[in-house]
């Protein structure tokens, strides 16, 4: 195939074609976003609930250190704010349990760490425990209203 051209403007055509065919393979390549860390996905092997079950059943003094409650008082209320902190789980992942919820909840209240401090003892990333945080008070507030002046 002959072209009646310059040979500039046959040059450029030919850099053009070469950059168009070029244009996928020299890109780089996207580091793949993480959903769920590794270590949050064994969220029941890794957060506190277990030493919480241990504490409740050999040490209650240490539990109510722990959540400035005791484990009677901490089902009373988990069975007030469950309605309103109940999340379903989906096809991708286990929702965080309303007891979950709420151990995180009055362990960020009790202690006055940050959320990113809590995560390790909760083993629930910092930008979901913000939200739980503030959904879970607003619950305890909206069913204890009554006791609140």
């Amino acid at each position: 195939m002959h072209l009646n051209m310059p040979s500039n403007d046959a040059a450029c055509l030919a850099i053009i074609i070469a950059a168009a065919c070029d244009v996928g393979v020299n890109k780089r390549k996207r580091k793949q976003r993480v959903w769920m860390k590794e270590w949050l996905k064994k969220r029941s092997l890794f957060s506190h609930a277990n030493l919480l079950k241990e504490l409740q059943v050999s040490s209650p003094l240490d539990y109510k250190n722990y959540l400035r409650m005791n484990s009677t008082t901490f089902g009373e209320l988990l069975a007030l704010v469950t309605p309103y902190i109940q999340k379903k789980d989906t096809i991708l992942r286990e929702a965080i349990s309303p007891k979950q919820r709420l151990f995180a909840t009055l362990g960020y209240l009790a202690s006055g760490l940050t959320f990113e401090g809590l995560k390790f003892e909760t083993a629930i990333a910092a930008q979901t425990l913000g939200h739980i945080i503030i959904e879970t008070c607003e619950a305890i507030i909206k069913v204890l209203k009554k006791y609140l002046k």
